[in-house]
């Protein structure tokens, strides 16, 4: 299959969390409706000059970076990367990361499962399935990251998703009395029990959808950069300068 034609097929699947347009200028309203045009269903955030002269950066509400001419005929995809005086910088996943740090933010803190720090240095959120094998073995950790200053946040992320036996299971344990016990037994491979409740597992689940969550454990830092997979405790606090 063509590559841009298999592009424009998963923009199309996948772009399923509308916003608003958020551009600026004819050029960028070219661009923006230009595309809008070529590819029905897709939904952009918005379109502003880049740091690569005579390209522009398309956010789309799907979580992929577009690149295009100014006449919007000719896409890119993929990560642009930089030479830096330092090494070749990702100035895509910089993108990414302020993208990310933002949609975290106007989520905001309601409906998650914390494990605090006593002496908080940093924060993580972690999106996570409760059947994963290496989120229960990061959740094996989480004791020791407290010790380090880190508090850990659960996202839910049954990577099965909604309607799944995981995804009941994850309900079970944020509708339980006591949600840290009802984690700790579930982490364990434990029966929890069955319990039903408005809960927002769906809503972050489509939240980590957004911000482009593939597996887990994903780890989203305070700056928005994302850790995919397990990282052992101990490496994590070098990670955040806290060793």
């Amino acid at each position: 299959m063509n590559v841009k034609r298999f592009f424009m097929l998963a923009v199309m699947a996948a772009g399923v969390f509308g916003a608003p347009f958020s551009v600026a200028g004819e050029v960028e309203d070219s661009i923006s409706e230009s595309l809008s045009a070529a590819v029905p269903g897709l939904k952009i955030l918005s379109v502003q000059e880049s740091e690569a002269q005579g390209l522009y950066e398309v956010q789309s509400s799907n979580g992929e970076t577009i690149y295009t001419t100014r006449d919007g005929q000719y896409l890119l995809t993929g990560d642009l990367l930089k030479v830096t005086s330092k090494g070749i910088a990702n100035v895509t996943e910089e993108a990414r990361a302020n993208e990310r740090r933002k949609t975290m933010a106007s989520y905001g803190g309601n409906g998650l499962i914390s494990y605090k720090a006593d002496n908080e240095k940093a924060v993580i959120d972690v999106f996570t399935d409760i059947d994963c094998p290496y989120c229960r073995k990061l959740h094996d950790e989480v004791s020791q990251l407290n010790d380090y200053g880190i508090t850990l946040n659960y996202y839910a992320y049954p990577r099965s998703g909604p309607g799944t036996p995981s995804f009941k299971k994850y309900e079970s344990v944020w509708c339980a009395e006591d949600q840290q016990s009802a984690m700790d037994t579930a982490k364990a491979g434990k029966a929890v029990a069955t319990a039903t409740c408005d809960n927002p597992v769906l809503e972050q689940f489509q939240l980590g959808r957004r911000i482009g969550v593939t597996g887990t454990p994903a780890i989203v830092l305070e700056d928005g950069n994302i850790v995919r997979g397990y990282v052992p405790a101990r490496n994590l606090a070098e990670g955040l300068g806290l060793l």
